[in-house]
């Protein structure tokens, strides 16, 4: 790479690749036939035209997630980064194994239980990949762990964040601690004894709980008690601050400290921390139910009483307690892990949070408003639909304000007297956004308002319905999509009279209609008037509130029914270029690559000699450099500031260069069990800064990660005497100059 700063002007993609034959003698796995005879693959596979199977075509799904999760860890680990940005990748990582064992542990449990015979596309049965799991997760918890307590305690002790306990307070901090504890935390506690009257308590999903071991003094008689520790409380508590200095005490410690409060007369032989987690994956037959919303609500219900998929415990609990906890929450030995110190250090996220240590944090990201949208202060603010009438424009967050693009686009439309009517998809949104306030308020106005609400998207089930029912009462009209379907897709529409009649106008996304998360995941969204995409998305929202089920579309790729076969068609038209000799290029960006049959295709694009490189974040299935397969693929990851959410796919397509956006990944949920969209980029300028965006990836030397051919990923290095090329700083920098390389619109 040149010693110089990345302009969009001087960057091509390179699509010159050394031509290949094609790999026609490449035979598929020779056990496969006996490997479908023994245990039978999925029968969706089976009944397709997948070719392929075991480990020499597959990474496993669940390997390669907790691979994502240790390139975040690496960040936790990274002491390039600031401290407390160091302490947030340490809580992501513990957050994210939390979902993990809830949803992917859950669901392989589940298929355990119901004695599933099918292996997974690489070969594995679901103990296999329990036992895989458990065997990676054990080295996860060990690292994330020694680099907690060996290196960031101490590290935040010198930067003045003290983390102590009761015992180690002076006299005024405990005093400080004491009237917490009598105030906020003691009236609120409740200790469950366990004994022939009092059945075994129902621990909640990941609860933190004391396991108490109570002894009579007079009668010598044990008994067993569970104290829950309050969620609804910090878990550290502030017991003293400076200038530059704070003191900060576990929760658990203070309590422990207190614990003979709550059994006055009872000698405390033992009390020791543990922490359960529950399975999320909760099957429910949608096309039986004839009520979607009470479907969902029992389900919710269910999740909260499902199994037990993991006990996290303190070390030192004594045999014979460990022993009573796996009898009674009904578990295996095999589900248990054991830890000493803190249990639960996705909390520790409060104190990346902490207020006046920003010295200790990544300088807070500005937003900055899309040229599109500038204008004179002098002159009156022009009209949200007059901007996207000059012509389409594409908004990149959090690079570009969500509030002055996104949100104002919701905003105007509910205050616009010329505005007819407003349809939205609603996967993912705040717990007080903006965004169905503006909609409620457009209601109110008369105007016709459609919400199509997932109440499946998983663990926000609860806050869609609170929606869906919010919006109801104020005349929205909510629909819940079809059965067995997911909405994915992120649309809104809006359709305004104006003088020459009725015009569509469309924000079609990459990221939820979020305001939150808008400030921390990268995404993309298109505005347009194109007649042809406005005819689209009103045909996507007939699909899903009437019955269209043979409906086709002009420019948009809409799943389940239609996106699986375009996205093959592209793939074969560079597979068709290569074999001609003709330049061929595949770049595609997305947050997960796992289906079987795009996969296959991609193989044999890359055997007829199209140069393939995939942006892949997180789970990638897909083997890459590996010879006489996919030489010619080349898979990067990047992982920093930002979560990269948004899905690009470019093709070089005989030189028309076609660029594509929207909201689904190339994965079998994604393109056969989800409503999704992408629209075609089309207008120059937005093709223009999609091929930077691509290219900056693609070259960054700061933050991204290869995948090897034996699933393993190592970081790219900076060679000496290059600058520094780090996505996320890049595009920062690209956006805050006054002189924009490439210009977003006309």
């Amino acid at each position: 790479m040149k010693k110089n700063s990345l302009s969009p002007d001087e960057i091509e993609l390179d699509p010159s690749v050394e031509q290949r034959s094609n790999m026609g003698s490449k035979q598929a796995n020779p056990k496969k036939n006996e490997i479908l005879k023994r245990r039978g693959m999925h029968k969706d596979l089976r009944s397709s035209n997948l070719k392929i199977f075991g480990d020499e075509y597959f990474l496993n799904y669940e390997l390669s997630w907790l691979k994502f999760n240790g390139r975040v860890l690496e960040e936790a680990q990274n002491s390039k980064n600031k401290l407390l940005e160091r302490i947030t990748f340490l809580s992501i990582v513990c957050s994210n194994l939390d979902e993990f064992f809830q949803k992917r542990v859950g669901g392989l449990k589940r298929q355990l239980m119901a004695r599933v015979k099918d292996l997974s596309v690489d070969g594995m049965t679901p103990s296999d990949q329990l036992r895989a799991i458990r065997k990676e997760v054990k080295s996860m918890i060990e690292t994330y762990r020694k680099s907690y307590f060996e290196e960031l305690r101490p590290a935040l002790d010198q930067k003045g964040i003290h983390i102590k306990r009761y015992s180690e307070l002076t006299d005024f901090q405990k005093s400080v601690c004491d009237r917490y504890f009598q105030k906020q935390i003691y009236p609120i506690v409740t200790p469950l004894a366990v004994d022939e009257s009092h059945p075994f308590p129902f621990i909640s999903n990941k609860s933190l709980s004391f396991a108490i071991e109570l002894q009579n003094p007079r009668t010598k008689e044990k008994s067993f008690a569970r104290l829950k520790i309050p969620a609804n409380r910090n878990r550290f508590i502030e017991a003293d601050r400076a200038e530059q200095e704070v003191v900060l005490i576990p929760i658990e410690d203070l309590i422990y400290e207190k614990m003979d409060q709550f059994f006055p007369g009872m000698d405390v032989l033992s009390a020791h921390i543990f922490r359960v987690t529950r399975n999320a994956s909760v099957d429910r037959n949608e096309e039986e139910a004839e009520d979607l919303l009470e479907t969902i609500e029992d389900e919710l219900r269910e999740r909260k009483f499902a199994e037990i998929v993991r006990l996290e415990i303190d070390v030192e609990t004594p045999r014979h307690i460990k022993e009573y906890l796996i009898e009674n929450l009904k578990i295996s030995r095999k589900d248990v892990y054991e830890m000493r110190g803190t249990i639960g250090l996705a909390d520790v996220m409060q104190i990346a949070r902490l207020s006046g240590f920003s010295r200790l944090k990544e300088r807070n990201w500005v937003p900055v408003l899309h040229p599109a949208l500038k204008h004179n202060p002098e002159e009156e603010l022009p009209s949200i639909f007059e901007v996207i009438k000059k012509g389409d424009f594409m908004v990149h967050h959090p690079y570009h304000s969500f509030e002055f693009s996104t949100q104002r686009f919701l905003e105007e439309a509910a205050e616009d007297p010329k505005v007819l009517a407003i349809k939205q998809t609603l996967y993912r949104t705040s717990k007080d956004s903006p965004l169905m306030h503006s909609l409620m308020n457009a209601a109110e106005e008369g105007k016709q308002v459609v919400v199509l609400v997932e109440i499946k998207a998983r663990f926000d089930e609860e806050r869609n319905i609170n929606w869906a029912q919010k919006l109801e009462n104020y005349g929205v009209h909510v629909a819940y999509g079809i059965p067995g379907l997911k909405i994915h897709t992120k649309m809104t529409m809006v359709v305004r009279e104006e003088n020459d009649g009725l015009k569509t106008y469309c924000h079609i996304g990459t990221g939820n209609y979020h305001p939150d998360t808008a400030q921390l995941y990268e995404d993309l969204a298109l505005f347009t008037s194109d007649d042809d995409i406005g005819s689209d998305v009103t045909d996507v929202f007939n699909l899903l509130t009437g019955y269209a089920p043979e409906q086709s579309f002009e420019k948009l790729l809409v799943a389940p029914r239609h996106m699986r076969k375009q996205m093959s068609a592209l793939i074969d038209k560079e597979i068709e270029e290569a074999e001609q000799g003709n330049t061929a290029r595949i770049i595609a960006k997305m947050n997960s690559l796992e289906d079987p049959l795009i996969i296959q295709k991609l193989y044999k694009a890359s055997a007829a000699g199209v140069k393939i490189d995939l942006i892949v974040r997180g789970v990638c299935r897909l083997i890459p450099g590996k010879e006489g397969l996919s030489e010619n693929i080349q898979v990067h990851s990047i992982i920093g500031r930002f979560l990269e959410h948004s899905r690009i796919y470019y093709f070089h397509h005989a030189g028309e260069h076609k660029y594509f956006m929207g909201s689904a990944d190339w994965m079998h949920r994604n393109l056969d069990a989800r409503v999704e969209a992408i629209t075609p980029i089309e207008r120059e300028p937005l093709k223009k800064y999609l091929q930077y965006v691509l290219n900056v990836y693609l070259r960054d030397n700061t933050q991204r990660w290869i995948l090897q051919a034996d699933g393993s990923y190592e970081r790219v290095q900076r060679e000496k005497g290059t600058a520094k090329c780090s996505t996320h700083k890049l595009l920062m920098a690209h956006m805050k100059e006054s002189r924009k390389p490439v210009p977003l619109v006309d």
